[in-house]
């Protein structure tokens, strides 16, 4: 393996770490919706990435054409704040392994999506590693089946919902993986901090804009669900809120960004599976519990798939350059 796939698989790595604890996080602050978690988060990120940029971002600004801002308001709703309310949802609904183990399908998704790409593997020699994530996604939707979901208090059709809105928002980040993906190759004038830093400053506004409409059309809270301070934590909101800007938003999409222009999508696309390996380890924690024969079994088969897939991919660029494509 070269040293820039190498560097851009431990760069997926890193941040399918950071990314992890985004789905612990709606668990632990449920006394507040979706919106509100989704707001708060977005809205520290653009704070954080505009502070960091400090007199760089008038510069960066203006240096954006109407695609760049496009692609950045696509990118910002669907990668960001709808994707992670849908997650949020699904969590509080139908509890983090569920939610996890269908975003898990994102290694499918994103690969299927990215099979016509420059640099792509054929499909028929990601046969076997993508049959080993799909039967280690199998055994996660066993183990739920048979041991239910949200600590078992939730109802059959809450838990439908709530495998619904993870649906969703698997839908949202694999069109936004790859869309972002492909707008980084194409246009290269950005780097890959600068890129994520406007990201974060484009999703910030979006979300105080969205909280502003909140506020304004119910008066109280930007769901309308109860009073502004009624009885709930907001400075553990606001922590739990700015170490998920920090590290989920700034330092994860950092990572990914390089990892995106480092390897090929059907690639990308394997490495987002470390993503929910780290959310199941981190709920481990969370819940206090080891996990399950089939979440362990499922777990080995996800890792397999990941590395195999690697391998594969390595096995081609070194074909590649000895053919001198």
């Amino acid at each position: 393996m070269n040293n820039s796939v190498l560097k851009g698989v431990l760069c997926g790595l890193l941040a399918g770490a950071m990314w992890g604890m985004v789905f612990v996080a709606p668990a632990y602050l449920t006394a507040f919706t979706p919106l509100e978690m989704a707001c708060g988060r977005y809205i520290a990120y653009g704070l954080i990435a505009a502070s960091l940029l400090g007199r760089r971002l008038l510069p960066l600004l203006r240096r954006l054409d109407r695609s760049d801002v496009t692609a950045m308001v696509k990118h910002a709703l669907a990668g960001n704040i709808v994707y992670y309310m849908l997650l949020a949802l699904g969590v509080q609904m139908a509890g983090v392994s569920a939610t996890s183990l269908i975003i898990g399908v994102l290694p499918i998704s994103v690969t299927l999506m990215g099979r016509k790409d420059h640099g792509a593997v054929a499909l028929h020699r990601l046969a076997w590693p993508l049959l080993l994530v799909a039967a280690g996604i199998v055994c996660i939707n066993l183990d739920v089946l048979t041991h239910g979901a949200a600590g078992g208090e939730a109802t059959l059709p809450v838990r439908l919902a709530g495998v619904a809105c993870a649906a969703g928002a698997l839908l949202c980040w694999t069109w936004y993986s790859v869309d972002n993906a492909r707008y980084l190759k194409r246009n290269p004038h950005f780097s890959s901090g600068e890129w994520s830093a406007l990201y974060g400053v484009s999703s910030g506004l979006i979300a105080l804009a969205i909280a502003a409409l909140g506020l304004a059309l119910f008066h109280r809270d930007v769901t309308g669900a109860g009073a502004l301070l009624s009885g709930r934590d907001w400075s553990v909101f606001w922590i739990v809120n700015g170490v998920l800007a920090l590290g989920a938003s700034v330092i994860g999409n950092h990572l990914w960004n390089i990892a995106s222009r480092t390897v090929p999508l059907t690639l990308s696309g394997q490495l987002i599976l470390f993503e929910t390996l780290f959310a199941l380890g981190y709920g481990f924690i969370y819940h206090q519990q080891w996990p399950r024969t089939l979440e362990l079994a499922a777990i080995g088969l996800l890792v397999l798939g990941v590395m195999w897939s690697v391998r594969v991919h390595a096995l081609d660029g070194a074909a590649r350059v000895h053919a001198g494509d």
